[in-house]
């Protein structure tokens, strides 16, 4: 499945070029069939297509039935998107927080804000945010946005969360903890599979982890080996 990597990388670095490529690709394909129609090089295929409409259809039908499976099962994963929003282990500690200010407890929303608020963290008896980072796309094609929290939510218990996330979607991606920022490293835990394209979503980290180590939150796809996002986690 190398090759498709490969091949996904090569499309990835031509993707903003993508407008003037796709207008050459047409003008190309215009004056070759034009060349083709005007020499006379479609009579010998228009004429064996006319004598043998059985084996021309049959051929037909096998190229179709190979390459439109093939297709959707390669490109049908970029244009799905799906969304999950789960509870925060940090919403716990916001309630907490603006208890004690004497303000009202939101009755819904995401954690972003007091994963941003340094008061939060050093509450007692509660989850402790110990990094955070921006995703980053892998380029101009592979987007992403959001960011990657790792939060300790009991002593020696951590946990991955993603807020505000969008990524591109594509075939067979997972999340990693990683200590090296372009591919899954030898001592890379494998969290699981990306759950959605969009929302905010947690990953237990299995006991053990050295969460100080692995500096980097990957979504990765393991079929074709191809980076999508990354984001550095700092304290």
């Amino acid at each position: 499945m190398s090759i498709f990597g490969d091949l996904e990388r090569l499309l990835a670095d031509l993707y903003p070029y993508r407008i003037p490529l796709t207008l050459a690709a047409l003008t190309f394909a215009a004056v070759i069939g034009a060349i083709v129609v005007r020499r006379g090089w479609h009579r010998p295929v228009r004429s064996w297509v006319s004598g043998n409409p059985l084996p021309a259809g049959i051929l037909v039908v096998v190229v179709l039935a190979v390459t439109l499976p093939g297709g959707y099962y390669l490109l049908s994963p970029l244009w799905e998107r799906t969304t999950l929003v789960e509870a925060s282990p940090l919403d716990s500690v916001t309630v907490a927080r603006l208890e004690a200010e004497g303000t009202s407890a939101p009755s819904t929303g995401s954690a972003a804000g007091s994963a941003g608020d340094p008061s939060a963290s050093e509450l007692a008896d509660g989850p402790e945010l110990l990094s955070r980072g921006d995703f980053e796309g892998a380029d101009g094609f592979h987007f992403a946005e959001g960011q990657a929290l790792i939060v300790e939510t009991a002593p020696d218990e951590f946990l991955l969360r993603f807020e505000e996330f969008s990524i591109r979607n594509g075939p067979d991606l997972f999340v990693y903890l990683s200590s090296d920022p372009n591919a899954p490293s030898d001592d890379a835990v494998k969290l699981g599979v990306l759950k959605a394209t969009d929302g905010a979503f947690n990953y237990e980290i299995p006991a053990g982890t050295d969460v100080s180590t692995l500096r980097y939150a990957m979504v990765w796809c393991d079929r074709f080996g191809v980076l999508f996002a990354t984001a550095s986690l700092t304290a």
